[in-house]
């Protein structure tokens, strides 16, 4: 019987197309034409005896089953390049693939890695961001940096950070509040993604609830766009949200109205111990920075 294992190229043209989720884009880290990465996505589809993309007019989505494969094409060619370099000869960088919750990697992370870069020239970091299980669910990584319970993500997790929650908004806003009952009279963005919110806050302030006129959005980096647009008042989650506040042009409403959110910021993976050499030093590096950061 003839084997269904794919040409190697095939596969490198699917993980970069699925990666990107563009023909034109994974063309363009390839040094390929679109129409060489369409017919070769087409050519492995056609080996396989399965879709494993929906073709739309501009852009590309993974099927059911591309999104099931693509996991196991990233890690089997990310151990193939590790192999092949670790047998032929001391590899020039080692590779480190890490997800993390979008919040914590524009708060956070972004601010540490040039330094790490710079003290582990021979790393490469990839780094994917999501908001969800499911966005973490598709693709291979070393290391995951989540928000909630860390056991639905992995075996293993260190605990890096966690929140203090105040309402934020423009300075203009802000000025009409001048009691924490006052934040009823306004509409309150509420991150759907988070356990801890308005009611949250008004309950360990003890202030009653009446009916609030709130504002749903997915991410905190969302809630800031829309704060700034005079919409509402949100929630900041200190210290991840700190850059996108001053970015978004947003000032603290109450300033003793802080509480402690009732979550906080995982570092996950499925063994510890069987971390690759890149992994651990990376892990090591972030332990020791947001202790800086939880410190400052």
């Amino acid at each position: 019987m003839a084997s269904r294992v794919p040409s190697l190229n095939w596969l490198r043209v699917f993980e970069a197309a699925a990666r990107t989720e563009s023909f034109a884009r994974a063309a363009a880290q390839l040094n390929l034409s679109a129409a060489a990465v369409s017919q070769q996505v087409k050519a492995l589809e056609d080996r396989l005896g399965a879709p494993l993309f929906l073709r739309g007019a501009h852009s590309v989505t993974l099927t059911d089953l591309g999104r099931a494969y693509l996991p196991s094409v990233q890690q089997a060619l990310g151990l193939l390049e590790e192999a092949t370099e670790g047998v032929f000869g001391a590899p020039r960088e080692e590779p480190v693939f890490v997800q993390s919750v979008l919040l914590f990697a524009h708060g956070v992370l972004a601010r540490g890695l040039g330094d790490f870069q710079q003290a582990h020239p021979n790393i490469r970091v990839t780094l994917n961001t999501g908001n969800s299980a499911l966005d973490f669910s598709n693709s291979f990584s070393d290391l995951q940096i989540v928000f909630g319970n860390p056991g639905h993500y992995g075996r293993d997790h260190d605990p890096l950070l966690g929140e203090t929650l105040y309402p934020v908004a423009l300075p203009e806003v802000c000025e009409t509040i001048a009691t924490a009952q006052d934040l009823q009279d306004h509409t309150l963005i509420e991150v759907e993604t988070h356990r801890s919110g308005w009611r949250h806050l008004f309950h360990v302030l003890h202030l009653p609830m009446r009916s609030l006129r709130v504002l749903h959005a997915d991410s905190s980096i969302m809630a800031a766009a829309m704060a700034a647009q005079g919409l509402g008042v949100m929630l900041a989650r200190a210290p991840a949200s700190d850059v996108v506040v001053v970015q978004s042009g947003l000032v603290p409403c109450l300033p003793g109205a802080q509480v402690r959110g009732e979550e906080g910021y995982h570092l996950v993976c499925p063994d510890r111990a069987a971390l690759r050499p890149a992994a651990q030093v990376f892990r090591k590096w972030l332990l020791g920075y947001v202790a800086e950061v939880a410190g400052g």
